[in-house]
């Protein structure tokens, strides 16, 4: 029985404007709490996390959350490079972070030339009762417009859509690398992949013995085996 485990290692990073909701987007989704007072991280904060899509298939997230702020862009860029998808936020609260959707999308795919970048738009706030400036047939329309993935609307607070943003753009990103329209380099971390080698030294043998002292009991025998 060959358990060999494929890893494949997703880079993720989250984009937006500052105090759209990307720490706490991030928190909920690998921490499953909510904390209001969450402040944004002073450049880049770091997570992962682990999915399984196919029995034999892990796909590691490196999840990077990056300070909205202009001082700390030049250091967003450089993740950025090594990310093969991005979750790129507004606040449905505050039109202007909407309208800046459209300069965040083209500053990154002019970074990352020649890397393909994929993207999945999110709404935050989707929670709230009134103050709503932006409607959802919007963000539908511009991610249309921009060729992404998907757009959802979440809420962090009530925990709303939190892990389907991560599974939507992690399945569409592995959707296409199995089309093969995801190419792999070794000058490119966004996307890699690798076998558990461990795995694969290893195989799991059952064997059934019957002994001469104990004719009524079937005894079962694990044995790992190396290959040799």
């Amino acid at each position: 029985i060959d358990l060999s485990l494929h890893i494949k290692q997703f880079g993720i990073v989250i984009l937006g404007d500052s105090s759209v909701g990307k720490s706490s987007l991030l928190h909920r989704f690998t921490e499953g709490t909510f904390d209001e007072s969450r402040q944004s991280p002073l450049g880049i904060d770091f997570k992962v996390h682990n999915m399984n899509f196919d029995p034999d298939v892990v796909i590691k997230l490196l999840l990077w959350d990056t300070a909205g702020q202009e001082r700390f862009r030049s250091i967003c860029k450089s993740y950025m490079r090594n990310s093969v998808g991005c979750i790129l936020m507004f606040d449905v609260s505050q039109r202007q972070t909407f309208d800046r959707v459209g300069s965040w999308h083209q500053e990154v795919l002019d970074y990352v030339k020649p890397n393909p970048m994929f993207f999945v738009l999110v709404g935050h706030k989707c929670d709230l009762a009134v103050g709503r400036q932006v409607r959802k047939s919007e963000g539908d329309a511009l991610a249309k417009k921009l060729n992404m993935l998907a757009y959802l609307e979440v809420s962090t607070k009530e925990n709303i859509n939190v892990r389907e943003v991560f599974e939507t753009l992690t399945r569409g990103i592995y959707n296409l690398f199995q089309q093969g329209k995801i190419p792999t380099r070794d000058d490119w971390q966004g996307l890699t992949q690798s076998a558990d080698t461990q795995m694969q030294k290893w195989c799991l043998h059952l064997s059934l013995k019957q002994t001469k002292t104990e004719k009524s009991n079937t005894k079962l025998k694990l044995f790992l085996v190396q290959y040799e």
